[in-house]
């Protein structure tokens, strides 16, 4: 195997202390070269994790089998850049098509990520590091040319440039967690990652109590500091009066859970956790050891201690959860996790100031101490310990968005998969929590039987947190959809999406029918009733908010959303796969997120590609004009367009027809003629075909799409 050189120029200590950027308020000039500093840092800082892998070979090894290797995260903070720039139409052109589409989307262990290894053909790391140069360079010239405008607010161009440095401090904490569970032997010391010394026996925990209050979650768009999609919004709660737990749960209190046979005991478990429990076969946390002795050892980013009993417990929130119905047992206690309020009560009396207006962090927290957990009696907050910091905290409250809550047209998945009920907030932030993850108005959530760098803290409350499971969909855009696709018949027009397929079906007539692409699936539907007649189906969409229907359909059963009948009149719908004769054909549709116009090169091979989204793509001609590689000879591309271009999605100058040429008119279907007719014939010709959807109970839209069958030469 290569041993990687070490680079010591990321050595530099400054790059860990690092404050976020204030954005409205400073003079440009300075403003600007304050984003230059805090862009390479933040860069070196997302270099200098990766300087802990001693091989070439270790960026390939799955350290979970849920998430991808460490290569595809290396690329994925720089591709990142790109692919939003371009989005935000900062930029035109790509650097490398190929990376910014193998290393663009699955972070997630979402349904539509794919993590099929056998689908990707990765790059040498030296090539990732040449792609990051570039990047690099690219992002620094931006920085230094672009005008800028105070303040900055999300409707600025430079809200791209912070939303990628700050994206890449994410992924600085997500990689050090899959890097503590790659073997030790794959690893190396760097003298960045310097973890405490300090261990011992815990202190014993207590209860204390925490007067009710009120507290305001959200923020204005106007606030200082960066913030993703779901931190936006307000919402003004009464907390009730609960006691709190003085310290994180210690690895010694958690003992006393295991040796209690807390793991053996269903009793304690939700019906998730005790699935995920027999599932994974576990007797204690992930980074826990069992010596040969049967002393325990502890798994630390890069190094493995001997069990560091004061330091706080890592678990996920099964595990959190399963321990808090142990300790109600013990106790005759009702003991829980603290819902999101009640850790923001906290974090509202005991932590005066938020970063980046601390000179030194109060708290384990922003690497501005260690980098590593340390006691969970070392940090003070009042009668508190470590309200931030050390390890984040687990709560009971699934995500979802506040009152105000908007999606930022760049980065329109960032919040809303996880509004299934299946990711659960956590709170305060860990030792390695920089730039956003470190703020008071941080709302990060993950699924729970993930690892984070999360531990807990106990509340004792008699107040129950209700946990919404049966999820609708709220979105009034992707709920419009989902009635689009599986609503009824409005007005005697048939169902688009299934016209469109029998259309296409027809077309093939005899041939065979192995495999189709759906390009724009969007709810699915088009999808499920092209597999009545293919062997196999996969339906692609841009936006991952818009696929998840489709993946909610076809994993669940059934799909549930809300729509909009009359001002705040609202009606609850529905949808079962026996509905449709849908539920025999699971197995012959995958869904995926993917940038039509910078297709994965395993999209190829079909029998069929149909797309109904052309006026849905930033750069709908190099889609046009590279269709024909991924179509089998004598293939049919159908394509179905009511030729309604919008600028949110297609810059004006890349607008398909529509405008004058020549000076004459040059519509659409001309243009889309002259691009395909060098490798398509077209077949009979363009129908029109009428489609309505539904706003409100009242309002329809209604439009007609010319739909065209071409076929490969």
């Amino acid at each position: 195997m290569r041993q990687r050189p070490i680079n010591d120029s990321l050595c530099d200590k400054s790059i860990l202390n690092t404050k976020m950027v204030i954005l409205n308020s400073g003079e440009p000039q300075l403003k600007r070269q304050e984003i230059l500093d805090y862009f390479h840092k933040s860069f070196d800082l997302d270099e200098a994790i990766y300087q802990v892998l001693k091989y070439d070979e270790t960026f390939f090894l799955r350290a979970d089998p849920l998430r991808h290797p460490l290569i595809f995260y290396y690329g994925h903070t720089s591709v990142f850049y790109i692919n939003k720039l371009i989005i935000a139409k900062i930029i035109d052109k790509r650097i490398n098509p190929r990376f910014e589409s193998i290393f663009a989307v699955g972070v997630d262990e979402m349904s539509w990520d794919d993590l099929n290894e056998q689908n990707y053909d990765w790059p040498t790391v030296d090539e990732v590091q040449q792609y990051r140069n570039q990047v690099r360079n690219l992002v620094d010239e931006l920085i230094k040319t672009m005008p800028l405008d105070m303040p900055i607010n999300w409707d600025s161009p430079w809200w791209a440039i912070m939303m990628g440095i700050e994206h890449s401090r994410i992924h600085i904490e997500t990689s050090s967690v899959l890097i503590r569970q790659l073997p030790l032997d794959q690893l190396r010391q760097y003298p960045l990652w310097q973890k405490c010394q300090d261990s011992g026996q815990a202190p014993q925990n207590e209860l204390i109590d925490v007067e009710a209050d009120q507290i305001s979650l959200g923020k204005d768009f106007d606030a200082p500091l960066y913030g993703w999609d779901n931190e936006y919004g307000q919402e003004n709660l009464s907390v009730d009066a609960f006691k709190a737990s003085k310290y994180l749960v210690s690895n010694q209190e958690f003992l006393e859970f295991i040796e209690d046979g807390g793991y053996d005991n269903q009793k304690l478990w939700t019906e998730e956790g005790w699935q995920w429990r027999q599932y994974a076969q576990v007797q204690y946390p992930r980074f826990w050891r069992k010596n040969n002795d049967n002393s325990w050892l502890l798994r630390t980013f890069i190094n493995e201690i001997p069990m560091a009993w004061n330091w706080p417990v890592d678990v996920n929130y099964l595990e959190a959860k399963a321990f808090c119905n142990w300790k109600t047992l013990k106790t005759g206690k009702p003991i829980r996790l603290p819902a999101e309020e009640e850790h923001q009560l906290l974090r509202q009396k005991y932590v005066q100031k938020d970063q980046p207006y601390w000179k030194k962090a109060p708290g384990n927290i922003n690497l501005e101490h260690y980098a590593s957990s340390c006691p969970v009696d070392k940090f003070a907050f009042g009668d508190f310990y470590d309200i931030i910091g050390n390890v984040w905290q687990w709560t009971e409250t699934p995500i979802n968005g506040l009152h105000g809550f908007k999606i930022h047209p760049i980065y329109d998945d960032f919040s809303t998969p996880t509004f299934d009920s299946r990711h659960n907030i956590i709170k305060g932030g860990s030792w390695i929590s920089t730039g956003n993850e470190s703020i008071s108005d941080s709302r990060y959530a993950f699924r729970r039987h993930f690892y984070q760098h999360a531990g807990l803290r106990y509340v004792q409350s008699d107040k129950n947190i209700e946990i919404r499971t049966d999820h609708y969909e709220s979105n009034p855009i992707i709920a419009q959809n989902c009635e689009f696709h599986y609503g009824p018949q409005y007005f005697n027009v048939d169902n688009y999406p299934k016209t469109i397929a029998n259309i296409a079906i027809e077309a093939m007539g005899n041939t065979p029918k192995h495999k189709a692409l759906d390009i724009g699936c969007s709810a699915g539907r088009c999808s499920f009733e092209l597999a009545n007649a293919f062997d196999h189906v996969t339906g692609l969409d841009f936006s991952a908010r818009s696929i998840k229907p489709a993946v909610d359909f076809q994993k669940n059963g059934y799909l549930q959303y809300i729509l909009t009948d009359e001002g705040q009149l609202i009606s609850y719908h529905q949808k079962q796969l026996e509905d449709f004769d849908f539920d025999n054909l699971v197995d012959k549709v995958e869904f995926f997120q993917a940038d039509p116009s910078n297709l994965k090169s395993l999209y190829t091979g079909y029998d069929l590609i149909l797309t109904s989204n052309l006026t849905e793509m930033y750069d709908p001609q190099k889609f046009l004009e590279t269709i024909h590689t991924r179509i089998k000879p004598g293939g049919l591309f159908v394509l179905a367009s009511s030729y309604s271009w919008n600028e949110d999605f297609t810059e004006k100058t890349k607008f398909l027809g529509g405008f004058r040429k020549d000076g004459e008119p040059y519509t659409a279907w001309q243009a889309i003629t002259d691009i395909l007719k060098p490798y398509f014939g077209l077949i009979g010709e363009p129908q029109d075909i009428q489609l309505v959807k539904r706003d409100t109970s009242r309002k329809f839209q209604h439009e007609i799409a010319q739909v065209a069958i071409f076929k490969l030469k």
